[in-house]
């Protein structure tokens, strides 16, 4: 019998700057074999974010930097093949095994099933890590209310798309920021901001003239030149909750700090105001409370989401690298075999 074998995605080398095609390797393994308790998944959809940039550096950002040779740990969905846990079954949609591989192994403990009413992408996406992000940055440190102003950068990504419309759902008129025409419009007529500014055009004049008494929260996913303009504008007793600084990922020197928008203790002392980085991860009872709550939506049409899926595990370094330079729009994945798009 001929040895079954995967295909994953691993680190090959460190990245100098920007990512080049020589960072990743394509390899071949064997399939694992599963234990007591894990379950043996394909891999339908894999994720690519902006937080794996910072895991390709040696050293640690928020958790430990890869080392040459390990596989890159996207989220996935899958579909199982083989379970020896008591609550999944062959043929059944999962979420919550991690690795840009065609066939994983995972403790079933970590898996989630996905319901036969949505799409099974949408758990990499609007209900699951990126959306459970806006909830919870919105929820604990945010905090809108009607009648603020509200700015949210990338705002056309799967992160700030769902943050604004949890904004306006509060009853704020929430501002977007995003890169391009195309981009804007989509975030004002489609996810229905009252308007969006792009960056690559006049940043200051158009903050100004869409935000003229100044901004009460700003939900900060980029950091660099836009998180600066946008802090110097914060009004009493602001708040902005910082989940990512994708402007600077592909610096040399990145290490966290030392490229984060300028924030004086005066400024925090004067404008009374609450600035404040969280990472989802640490809340980990916000995803549930989140797919309860959203779920309908979804269903519903009211929360709207976009996807960008690229086909091919061997497309994802591309991916990843085009998203770290703003070419993605919307939630951004990489369809890893045929599968139930909608397996309602």
């Amino acid at each position: 019998m001929t040895e079954k074998t995967l295909e994953a995605v691993v680190l090959a080398k460190r990245p100098d700057g920007s990512i080049a095609p020589d960072v990743f390797a394509t390899v071949e393994r064997p399939w694992p074999a599963i234990k007591e308790g894990e379950v043996l998944t394909r891999t339908l959809f894999a994720s690519v974010d902006p937080y794996m940039r910072g895991i390709l550096n040696e050293g640690r950002t928020y958790r430990e930097g890869l080392a040459v040779g390990d596989m890159i740990p996207g989220e996935t969905v899958g579909q199982v093949i083989q379970s020896k846990h008591p609550a999944f079954r062959g043929g059944e949609i999962v979420s919550g095994a991690f690795g840009w591989a065609t066939v994983l192994a995972t403790p079933g403990d970590r898996l989630v099933r996905v319901p036969d009413d949505v799409p099974p992408s949408t758990y990499l996406g609007v209900l699951g890590m990126p959306g459970t992000t806006a909830y919870s940055g919105m929820k604990d440190i945010g905090q809108p209310k009607a009648g603020e102003t509200v700015v949210v950068s990338a705002a056309s990504g799967p992160v700030g798309a769902t943050a604004g419309q949890i904004a306006r759902r509060a009853g704020a008129r929430v501002i977007g920021i995003a890169g391009g025409v195309k981009k804007c419009a989509w975030v004002t007529e489609i996810a229905g901001f009252d308007g969006c500014i792009n960056h690559h055009e006049n940043l200051d004049e158009q903050l100004d003239a869409l935000c003229p008494d100044g901004v009460d929260v700003y939900y900060e996913n980029v950091g660099g030149a836009v998180g600066q303009a946008v802090i110097r504008r914060l009004r009493n007793h602001a708040r902005v909750p910082i989940c990512g600084l994708v402007a600077d990922y592909n610096d040399r020197d990145y290490s966290g700090l030392a490229h984060a928008p300028t924030i004086s203790a005066a400024m925090l002392l004067f404008r009374r105001a609450r600035i404040e980085g969280f990472i989802v991860g640490d809340r980990p009872e916000r995803f549930a409370e989140w797919r309860a709550l959203a779920t309908p939506w979804v269903q519903e049409g009211s929360l709207v989401y976009k996807e960008q899926i690229v086909k091919g595990l061997d497309q994802a370094p591309l991916a990843l690298a085009g998203q770290l330079s703003g070419q993605n729009f919307g939630k951004l994945l990489v369809q890893v075999a045929d599968g139930p798009t909608n397996h309602a």
